[in-house]
């Protein structure tokens, strides 16, 4: 299978300095490299043709964010494996062949992510992913290893291959005809979640997604949107209200918005008593903006099927809140 890695780019080149090594080093020899500028204004692209000549280079016209930078730029790449990855990751030895001999066996398996572990704190999961993502019945997401912000010790518990519900946008590998068929990512998300949208668009159709632990890969995190910075609580609180329309079963969906935009008010007053009103605002701007844009999400709902069995039987939030259960494995 031909396999191309494609790292988007915005005004990176201190993380391409940083990261861009360990993915040519451990990945050139098996698959293609590429960067996907999103029209940045550093001198990035001087940068990899100077020193790496073999990246080849797409240019996009504009920052469309994550979704339409991609979106834009894999129409003019070919290959059978799309690997979609950050700026701010840093690669193993052999982290590719686990992950292809998966797609090699799996006809069905359509959407790979490999073990994320923090850059910072290599003993630790990262947050964007970790050992692979579930959805509660109100539509939050989890993963193995990270509930909310806390993270779990890498001790070798999800070394495993196992289905999974989402993969991370951070290092997400997918099956290009599968891509091309889902139309790609939804371009309204502009970036945060919209990996989930579209886990959840393949399972639909009746493909498998899988967290594969023999391979690992180090995430910074944040590097391109700080978590403290409002416009990413703005994008997150919005985008999981537009998955949740489109995605969910009928007879969930009225009493799972409903909640969700209680505990969103609840977030924003816990955001003011930190004295964080900003993210306050952030929230309710992406409720405003929910509302906006309703109709035309609910039409994208119309055209869609919706077979995925997320997980209805928990509230990672009481879990987590409420009965102070911290790790995965504690979850009922």
């Amino acid at each position: 299978m031909k396999t191309a890695i494609v790292i988007l780019n915005w005004n990176g080149k201190k993380l391409l300095e940083q990261f861009l090594p360990s993915i040519v080093n451990f990945s050139s020899e098996i698959a293609e490299v590429y960067v996907a500028d999103n029209a940045s204004t550093d001198d990035s692209i001087s940068f990899i043709k100077q020193h790496y000549p073999s990246v080849k280079i797409v240019v996009n016209n504009e920052n469309g964010g994550y979704a339409k930078g991609y979106n834009d730029a894999l129409k003019h790449i070919e290959a059978d494996i799309f690997c979609l990855i950050n700026s701010d990751i840093e690669v193993t030895q052999n982290w590719l062949p686990p992950i292809l001999n998966i797609f090699e066996k799996e006809e069905n398996t359509a959407i790979i992510q490999p073990k994320i572990l923090d850059y910072k704190d290599k003993s630790k999961f990262e947050y964007a992913g970790a050992g692979g993502g579930f959805v509660d019945f109100l539509g939050y997401p989890y993963c193995r290893g990270r509930l909310f912000n806390s993270l779990e010790e890498d001790k070798g518990q999800f070394n495993d291959i196992t289905d999974i519900f989402w993969a991370s946008g951070a290092c997400f590998f997918i099956r290009s005809n599968v891509f091309n068929k889902l139309e790609g990512f939804d371009e309204d998300y502009f970036a945060h979640q919209e990996e989930i949208d579209l886990c959840w668009r393949t399972q639909n159709e009746g493909f498998g997604i899988k967290y594969v632990g023999t391979s690992t890969v180090y995430h910074i995190g944040g590097a391109t949107l700080q978590e403290s910075n409002p416009h990413k609580t703005y994008l997150n609180f919005r985008n999981s209200l537009f998955t949740i329309l489109k995605n969910i079963p009928r007879k969930h969906l009225l009493f799972t918005i409903f909640f969700r935009l209680i505990l969103d008010g609840i977030a924003g007053l816990k955001f003011a008593l930190e004295l964080r009103p900003i993210h306050s605002w952030s929230i309710l701007k992406a409720h405003l903006s929910f509302y906006k844009n309703l109709f035309s999400f609910i039409k994208k709902r119309r055209k869609l099927q919706r077979k995925a069995n997320y997980n209805i039987h928990t509230s990672i939030v009481w879990q987590y809140f409420i009965l102070k259960r911290k790790k995965f494995k504690d979850l009922q």
